[in-house]
């Protein structure tokens, strides 16, 4: 959907990408901003249940050096980043009837111990850096706020405003919240997790229907996933299925013998692309098999390698696909080191 109409800059849907046809992205707000003018006040019509980390910071960044004055108006909810986004706002006005949520970052990571405490180290960075922001627009120490994100916290408009998360709560009723699969939240009231189930909004569907034709890299998003008692677990998969499913996938591949002298290319197919393990398979059966003794070289890159460095370095959620339009890496190196054997020969 647009996000600049009538002069407003309206946030609606999943922060950073587009799911269930509603979403929004830090390039779209930036686009809108040029568009507005840089002096003029700015409306903000918010209605989000939250998505990708990067993305909401980046919007929030782009809000805060906006030199006119920016009143953002939580028109259904601001949950997760889209409540980080809220928090740019000169004047934060919630609807009647509207929430807002804060709670700590998360992600997933594949690889060592190493690689993990890595992961670790940027989610607590992160944390800190989310509290602070919390706690300079609501007045609280930024301790307290970092217990309440730990929590994952929903608030009423009444109790926002109260806590300093919010400036007014007007009596216009608010919007129904946006599409979100609010399951992957702790403590989401029931009513939120019933309409998610209802309306179909759960990213095992959205990420099954992303398989079939794949979009862009995802980023780390801010989720809990619940166990199926309704606790929840600090993990950045919504669901408990979806990660056995992703896990089921890559051990298919990994293990298969088609992997064996064909690592480098198993590892790529298993985590940077969305192919079944059996289309995998048959990728990796046609593919030419590395000498045992043969290292990393221009050939021959050792893409297992490069992605956990990538995968490290970034901390982001498990992959989903590659850029549209980018060739897969896989073929290149195959068409490489098929040359290079060539000339060898």
């Amino acid at each position: 959907m647009a996000v600049y109409v009538n002069g407003e800059l309206v946030l609606y849907g999943f922060v950073g990408d587009n799911y269930w046809d509603e979403g929004f992205t830090d390039r779209e707000v930036l686009a809108a901003l040029a568009e507005h003018g840089s002096g003029n006040d700015l409306p903000v019509r918010l209605n989000s249940g939250g998505g990708y980390v990067d993305a909401g910071r980046a919007i929030f960044n782009a809000l805060k050096l906006h030199e006119g004055t920016v009143t953002i108006y939580v028109d259904g909810i601001a949950a997760s980043s889209a409540s980080l986004i809220a928090m740019a706002g000169d004047k934060i006005v919630m609807r009647s009837g509207s929430i807002m949520m804060i709670h700590d970052p998360a992600t997933i990571t594949f690889g060592t111990a190493d690689d993990h405490e890595v992961s670790k180290q940027a989610l607590e960075r992160m944390g800190q850096s989310f509290a602070e922001t919390y706690a300079a627009r609501s007045g609280q120490n930024v301790d307290d706020v970092r217990t309440a994100m730990k929590a994952t916290t929903w608030m009423t408009a009444e109790e926002a405003v109260e806590a300093g998360y919010a400036d007014e709560a007007d009596e216009s009723a608010a919007k129904m919240v946006a599409a979100f699969d609010f399951r992957a939240y702790a403590n989401a009231p029931s009513d939120l997790t019933d309409l998610s189930k209802k309306r179909g909004w759960t990213f095992e569907a959205s990420r099954h229907a992303a398989s079939a034709a794949p979009t862009s890299q995802k980023e780390t998003e801010m989720a809990d996933k619940p166990k199926a008692d309704g606790t929840s677990v600090d993990v950045a998969q919504v669901t408990a299925e979806a990660t056995a499913a992703a896990n089921e996938r890559v051990q298919a591949i990994l293990g298969s013998d088609e992997a064996k002298g064909r690592e480098a290319q198993a590892q790529h197919l298993a985590f940077k692309t969305q192919m079944t393990a059996e289309d995998a398979i048959a990728v990796l059966a046609s593919a030419p098999v590395v000498e045992a003794d043969a290292g990393p070289t221009d050939g021959n890159p050792d893409l297992a390698a490069y992605e956990a460095q990538r995968m490290a370095a970034a901390g982001q959620a498990q992959p989903t696909g590659q850029a549209e339009g980018e060739k897969p890496n896989w073929t290149a190196a195959i068409e490489r080191a098929g040359k290079q054997r060539r000339k060898g020969a």
